[in-house]
């Protein structure tokens, strides 16, 4: 085991969670548009925006769509951007599952309307460190485009990203330093590690690098024990989730 005392010397990051008054929105589709063949974007407009916040780049907000029964689905979505000013929130939809949010995303046109409620709060990641090593699936692409759009000149950004094919690859600009890496595996082995972790295990951990994780359960939690168990770094260094679990719908998985 690599005990990182690299580590030791550097004071921690914080984690800071704020909360946010706590709203239902009612907003309406403005631009629809296809990222990758896999993942949707759809623009939405509204004045119950105009106290919109969102800190993190994880964040969450609900979404509401009618059931199949007449009752409320919801599910949870990242912001992957907005701006209150002009009273505009992007919401990218990857079409891995047919869930009712999604079945909604694939059908929705301009002028729909949707419910959304959130976020709750925010967890808001800072601290003396320059350095981002981002790992998730399709799930967390949002949370990880946004992180890399958001971050300021000055710091360094990896991030390695596991997706079914070239086709699904995403660009990102950043004003950081960023080095990207795409990892190929089939949808249906989402929540197995392997080539996830393969990839992992050959990027070099550098002093003073936080490390974000998103992705099927499964796989969050095996390249979790990787970095602690193996690596030796710190859980002050880390953030880890379980966005969705395999087999489970609306299920998440948090690891502290």
């Amino acid at each position: 085991m690599d005990n990182s005392p690299t580590y030791s010397h550097l004071p921690a990051p914080r984690i800071e969670r704020v909360r946010h008054e706590l709203k239902r929105r009612s907003l309406v589709v403005s631009g629809i548009e296809r990222v990758t063949p896999g993942m949707l974007r759809i623009t939405l407009t509204g004045e119950d925006l105009a106290d919109f916040v969102s800190l993190g780049a994880d964040d969450h907000i609900k979404i509401f769509v009618p059931g199949a029964d007449g009752t409320v689905e919801h599910r949870d979505y990242t912001p992957r951007r907005y701006d209150t000013d002009a009273r505009m929130l992007a919401l990218d939809f990857a079409l891995h599952e047919a869930g009712p949010v999604t079945a909604w995303a694939m059908n929705a046109a301009v002028g729909d309307q949707l419910e959304i409620g959130g976020p709750r709060g925010s967890a808001v990641v800072s601290g003396d460190f320059r350095r981002w090593l981002l790992i998730g699936d399709e799930t967390a692409l949002p949370a990880i485009g946004r992180r890399i759009e958001e971050t300021p000149a000055g710091h360094q950004i990896t991030s390695i990203a596991t997706v079914t094919g070239p086709d699904e690859r995403q660009a990102f600009r950043s004003e950081a330093a960023l080095a990207t890496h795409w990892v190929y595996r089939p949808l249906a082995a989402a929540n197995d590690p392997a080539a996830l972790l393969a990839r992992v295990r050959e990027v070099p951990l550098e002093p003073g690098t936080f490390v974000w994780i998103a992705a099927e359960a499964a796989v969050t939690r095996a390249i979790r024990t990787h970095f602690v168990e193996e690596r030796g770094l710190p859980l002050t260094w880390l953030k880890a989730s379980g966005y969705w679990v395999k087999g489970k719908a609306d299920s998440t998985e948090k690891f502290e």
